[in-house]
């Protein structure tokens, strides 16, 4: 978990080199950055709005809102940092903007094989009530509970506190549970 947290701080000639060039509009460097981040980017989507598809389409959002956003950028910085928090922007933007049953996936709601009714009924009942959160405790809660990311990179990434990402979790954790009990379901 530790080298997940690791900032890194060192970049050699050709890596500043091609941060200057981008941020100066050349489209050679946008594509090579392009390259050595989609993957990462689409990662970090992924594990926000849990849809595939949809990360697929707003990976490209992201590199769109990047490639726009390239005069504000400083080569001295890291670029993975800077474009996962334009990521976990363009992620949230979306999950704003569809219905909260659209949230999880038919992937996702299908991954996990159930024995019984009971469990059927009480995976149903978390699944209602995650959809129901609100927008920035779903993503910090995705991004903490389901995807166990230290709060660290949670807090660069969506550019709030940790303690910001500390509150969120416990709010959500909160209201999770007050949503859970209310369907009848004891957390």
């Amino acid at each position: 978990m530790a080298a997940q947290t690791e900032v890194r701080t060192q970049f050699s000639t050709a890596e500043i080199e091609t941060l200057k060039q981008f941020a100066a509009g050349d489209l050679t460097a946008f594509e090579t950055l392009f390259r050595q981040h989609q993957a990462q980017v689409y990662g970090w989507i992924v594990r926000v709005v849990r849809d595939t598809g949809a990360a697929e389409d707003l990976t490209i959002e992201t590199f769109w809102r990047i490639y726009r956003a390239r005069k504000r950028f400083d080569p001295k910085r890291s670029f993975g940092a800077w474009a996962r928090r334009i990521a976990s922007n363009v992620a949230i933007d979306h999950l704003k903007s569809v219905r909260p049953e659209a949230c999880l996936s038919a992937e996702a709601v299908h991954a996990v094989e159930v024995d019984s009714d009971l469990q059927q009924h009480i995976r149903r009942q978390t699944e209602r009530a995650f959809r129901q959160l609100p927008v920035k405790f779903r993503a910090v809660a995705t991004l903490a509970l389901v995807e166990e990311r230290p709060y660290e990179e949670i807090s660069k990434s969506l550019g709030i506190s940790v303690g910001a990402v500390k509150s969120r979790v416990f709010r959500a954790v909160r209201l999770l549970r007050k949503k859970l009990k209310q369907s009848g379901v004891e957390p």
